[in-house]
């Protein structure tokens, strides 16, 4: 289950930073850039704060190729047809579940507790769209209040495949649960428009 969750998490998030660097004006090699880092950001970010080292996509060649080949042919897809505006959060929010998931299994599988295997696939889910979002020069989506639950669903779903495998269930049930719930809130909130109240003090408009 973990490697075939890494080679989704990581194919799709290619494409979201090929996406993320449309309008932008960046060469070939720029967009390679900010495809690798959002494919390998939020893993290396977990794996460094674990300890866990080489990081994973170190370890062998595949999920390099397979980031690599992601995003040539959304490369070069993008050239020719114009995709809808909504494609990259679509794409990112299946990211966004998969890497959340894969966080959260390496948690449990170290035998970190319960709260820190959820933060770890926060963390996982969120840090490579944040580096992503910061090399475009834009506000990164998971500080932005029209993204509409985005940190959010990947607590609710990392928090309920925690919960699962507490009480006895198995991985590969708690995390497809725990994916759903990220995919399904994520989707929910942008065709519904579900989002956290705002902060704002008093006098604020």
């Amino acid at each position: 289950m973990q490697p075939l969750l890494d080679h989704v998490g990581v194919f799709v998030a290619a494409i979201t930073g090929v996406l993320a660097a449309r309008g932008k004006r960046i060469d070939l090699f720029g967009v390679l850039v900010l495809a690798l880092v959002t494919a390998f950001g939020g893993g290396t970010v977990r794996d460094l704060l674990v300890g866990d080292t080489p990081v994973f996509w170190l370890r062998g060649p595949w999920l390099l190729l397979n980031a690599t080949v992601a995003a040539l042919l959304t490369f070069l897809v993008v050239r020719q047809w114009t995709l809808p505006m909504g494609t990259l959060l679509v794409a990112d929010a299946f990211a966004l579940a998969a890497f959340t998931m894969i966080g959260t299994q390496k948690g449990l599988v170290m035998e970190f507790s319960a709260p820190v295997a959820v933060l770890l696939g926060v963390v996982t889910g969120v840090a490579g769209g944040i580096l992503r979002d910061m090399l475009t020069g834009e506000v990164p989506l998971v500080f932005r209040p029209e993204i509409r639950l985005y940190a959010t669903a990947a607590l609710a779903g990392a928090t309920l495949c925690v919960s699962l495998r507490t009480v006895g269930g198995r991985m590969t049930v708690a995390a497809l649960a725990g994916a759903g719930v990220v995919l399904g809130l994520r989707l929910a909130a942008m065709y519904w428009k579900i989002s956290l109240p705002v902060f704002k003090t008093k006098g604020e408009q």
